[in-house]
């Protein structure tokens, strides 16, 4: 695979636009997972023009990432899907664990949480990979886009009015940008030459596999735990397979034996102490290995990376999956609203000035939570509720050294729910569009000129005291008395200021990216 570097320039669909000719699409993405799939939606929903390929000719039906984390479901909530998510997940998963084949301790997950205001999403969501990305495309489809599966990417050239694809079949795909969403052996990558750095335990590794499992109730997470071996089993909803993962038997020469169902039944009778527990009707083996590893760069010229090609690291706290959605979330709507004319190519810098350092604080607190979980079950027989802390929700995760935080306490932040007229202000914040909170009839003129000024960019929501019931707007936000927020359309708060800076949203908004 070859590629070409090039400055940033004017985008190919603009100027096509500009001269009235027609261009293949705004943005390729090779890839169609969680990442991939996400990207997708929130491009389709701005109205830019997008295609998704994957090199795969059937789409899988393996558990892989198996859970939604707190903020992934708010970004679900957003793209209109956290209901199917919801209906297809358990929240608050028991983990059982035994230790000689013994129940020693039932942990649910977040017990001590419920929905706030603030944070409705209390817990996340164990679900098979399968289903996320099913979920995602039944969404794509009603913007009239489905992934293309079958098509590898040979090959692209960029220069500065775009990019050229090559597929391996020898058609050609045109694009003003192309993104890697194609995991960790990324080829886009590596045609780009981008530094992969970091470790590989080759002795260190699991088995992980879907079975059906008979002898157990799927009301809990199996985990059995003991000096030399381990075997943990996950139910899904609506589904007879279950995932298994465990230490691999070793061959004669040492090496992780491949995974058979044989092997799988050999280390659940072991564990278990021959309780019983029945396996079969496999439908997927791995043997995963821990790689650490992150991208030296997230872009080059009109080239992303997102997801597992640009960061690998321990399944200690699910974030694999949920880092590269979040990922997507925060890239797309910066590309449509490039690609669609609303705001200068500058823009997209900030796509790497932003996820590149939450995906090396990703690195640290997965390593962090696998020694956590391995030290624990050595010393005190824990076992992976090790992980169940705050950071893997990712609600605290901000950007507060953003170029996009343009000022106010909590710029860069998380923007909170609250309840407010008609429903809450996640259904305000749903879309591509920043959205303006005014606090306070003396923020209503302000609102009026953004909206007026900024249309197509914005949406205004004004916040008088009796559409914010118990106040829990205003606290969320720091407001008291009149006061603007402008939200980004990837729910982080841009900007908090009084109800006279006005002015100063609207040019922020029409200066975007330059």
């Amino acid at each position: 695979m070859t590629t070409t570097n090039a400055a940033e320039a004017t985008t190919a669909t603009a100027a096509a636009r500009a001269t009235g000719a027609s261009a293949a699409t705004d943005v390729l993405i090779v890839g169609a997972g969680p990442t991939g799939l996400t990207l997708a939606c929130t491009l389709a929903r701005a109205g830019a023009a997008v295609r998704i390929i994957d090199k795969s000719r059937e789409f899988h039906r393996a558990s892989r990432g198996k859970g939604l984390n707190q903020r992934s479901r708010e970004f679900f909530h957003d793209l209109g899907v956290e209901a199917e998510a919801a209906a297809s997940g358990i929240e608050h998963i028991t983990l059982r664990k035994y230790r000689d084949g013994v129940a020693i301790a039932d942990t649910v997950t977040f017990a001590d949480r419920t929905p706030t205001p603030g944070m409705p999403y209390a817990s996340g969501l164990i679900m098979p990979q399968w289903r996320t990305e099913e979920i995602l495309r039944d969404k794509l489809a009603e913007y009239g886009v489905a992934p293309e599966p079958g098509c590898e990417l040979a090959g692209f050239t960029q220069s500065a009015d775009g990019v050229v694809a090559t597929l391996a079949d020898g058609r050609r795909i045109e694009a003003a940008y192309l993104v890697g969403c194609d995991g960790g052996h990324s080829p886009v990558r590596k045609a780009l030459g981008v530094g992969f750095e970091g470790s590989t335990d080759a002795e260190e590794c699991m088995v992980v596999g879907d079975v059906r499992v008979d002898g157990l109730d799927p009301a809990y997470w199996h985990q059995w735990f003991d000096e030399d071996a381990a075997v943990l089993l996950c139910p899904f909803r609506g589904s007879a397979h279950w995932q298994l993962q465990g230490i691999p038997e070793r061959d004669a020469d040492g090496r992780p034996a491949a995974p058979t169902l044989e092997s799988f039944q050999r280390l659940v009778d072991r564990c278990s102490r021959d309780a019983g527990i029945r396996l079969s009707d496999p439908t997927w083996f791995s043997i995963y290995r821990i790689n650490v590893r992150m991208a030296d760069r997230f872009r080059v010229g009109r080239v992303f990376l997102a997801g597992d090609a640009a960061h690998v690291h321990s399944i200690a706290g699910g974030l694999g999956m949920n880092t590269g959605i979040q990922d997507a979330f925060n890239l797309g709507w910066k590309l449509a609203h490039v690609v669609l004319g609303r705001a200068a190519p500058g823009l997209l810098d900030t796509y790497e000035e932003e996820r590149l350092p939450v995906a090396a604080w990703t690195l640290n607190l997965t390593d962090e939570r696998l020694r956590a979980v391995v030290e624990g079950v050595k010393e005190a027989g824990v076992g992976t509720e090790a992980v169940i802390t705050d950071d893997v929700t990712t609600l605290g995760v901000g950007y507060g050294w953003s170029s996009l935080a343009w000022g106010g306490a909590k710029a860069g932040g998380r923007a909170p729910d609250a309840p407010c007229r008609n429903g809450r202000l996640f259904d305000v914040f749903a879309g591509p569009h920043f959205t303006l909170l005014g606090f306070g009839r003396g923020s209503a003129a302000a609102l009026a000129e953004a909206g007026e000024k900024c249309a197509g960019l914005l949406r205004t929501h004004l916040i008088e005291d009796g559409d914010d019931p118990g106040g829990h707007a205003r606290r969320a936000y720091g407001v008291e008395g009149d006061g603007l927020v402008l939200v980004r359309p990837d729910n982080h708060i841009a900007l908090s200021a009084g109800a006279d800076r006005g002015a100063e949203v609207v040019d922020r908004l029409l200066r975007l990216g330059r």
